[in-house]
């Protein structure tokens, strides 16, 4: 099989990476979770929390940990004043789909937000469409199909409008049970697994892929978290993961899944010494959570203080963590970014 990225994806991929092609991103396009974990810290419901409180948190984080980053996701809800607010040599990624999903009917089915289109997204002046998915193979085969054909549109439009498509996608346990449990940490390599297996397949035009860490370092026997049931050793987990990678015929970044700073750089330190061809990250919490309870006390003044010194702090970590990745275009067979501009038919690589 052999892959073409256009000159325009091209462009844009080289505005969400470092200088070593890296894909080094933050991210705060959380709405309906940012907006609960605000509502706790000050004591309120979550349809207090303003639009101002919203988009003000944006802004501080963006204002202040983007000449730190590649590039910054955002929302097109609140998201928008924190774009402008970004550092100018950062690049941008708008989230497309709904926050959460409906829970009144099965399969955790995506939608789109409704006053957005990609071509929308473009005017507002994004490097890249991102969309989250929630998926397993285990769900029923009729409601995966429906996601099949979701992501096809949406890899169809963004290759019209010449935008890199981002897909994000997240297991989670079919029949409802705890995706923080043993049993599921055993069955989450099958899950992103498959997930990188389905999504990496040129019809759905996805340019990067968004993983997870395919294992719960929680019963990985070796990590300082460790909870003492073994799911996996040390070298399963190396296995594991090269195994996912390997799947990959397009770039992948890992993202953070909510977990701490500590344990997400302890997390990407294991896939470097792994030796995993992973092209970078999208870290959101990981970053910026710790700074909630502070904005919820202090407001936003507090909240900037914070993330002058502990939110870049906690992004110089994650950098560090991600000096082990590899350029995005090495993933496509390329020597540089600049190769594949010049029309030339690149085989993929795994």
């Amino acid at each position: 099989m052999s892959v073409r990225l256009s000159p325009g994806k091209v462009k844009h991929l080289k505005a969400l990476s470092n200088q070593q092609g890296v894909i080094a991103a933050a991210a705060i396009d959380q709405r309906g979770s940012l907006q609960k974990a605000i509502a706790s810290a000050k004591g309120i419901g979550a349809n207090d929390v303003s639009d101002q409180m919203m988009s003000e948190f944006k802004v501080a984080v963006s204002k202040i940990l983007t000449s730190h980053a590649s590039a910054i996701l955002l929302d097109p809800q609140w998201g928008l004043e924190a774009a402008k607010a970004r550092d100018k040599n950062c690049g941008l990624l708008l989230a497309y789909e709904e926050s959460g999903y409906d829970n009144t009917q099965a399969g955790r089915r995506p939608d789109l937000l409704p006053h957005l289109s990609g071509r929308r997204i473009v005017e507002m002046g994004a490097n890249a469409v991102k969309v989250l998915l929630y998926y397993t193979p285990y769900e029923d085969a009729s409601i995966n199909d429906e996601k099949h054909a979701f992501i096809e549109r949406i890899g169809d439009e963004c290759r019209a409008l010449d935008i890199p498509f981002f897909l994000e996608f997240v297991g989670y346990d079919e029949a409802g049970k705890d995706e923080k449990g043993f049993d599921y940490a055993k069955k989450k390599p099958e899950v992103v697994g498959a997930s990188v297996r389905e999504y990496t397949q040129d019809k759905y035009g996805v340019d990067v892929l968004k993983v997870e860490i395919p294992v719960n370092m929680a019963y990985a026997e070796g990590a300082s978290y460790f909870t003492g049931q073994k799911a996996y050793s040390k070298n399963d987990v190396f296995r594991i993961c090269h195994e996912v990678a390997q799947m990959a015929t397009k770039p992948f970044i890992y993202l953070s899944a909510g977990v701490t700073n500590q344990r997400f750089t302890e997390q990407l330190h294991w896939m470097a010494e792994a030796g995993v061809n992973f092209s970078g990250v999208l870290c959101g919490r990981a970053t910026w959570l710790d700074g909630v309870p502070v904005y919820a006390k202090g407001g936003y003044d507090a909240l900037v203080s914070w993330l002058q010194k502990d939110g870049i702090k906690n992004i110089e970590a994650v950098n560090e963590a991600v000096r082990a990745a590899k350029p995005w275009d090495s993933s496509y067979g390329a020597a540089s970014a600049d190769e594949l501009t010049a029309g030339s038919r690149v085989a993929a690589s795994s």
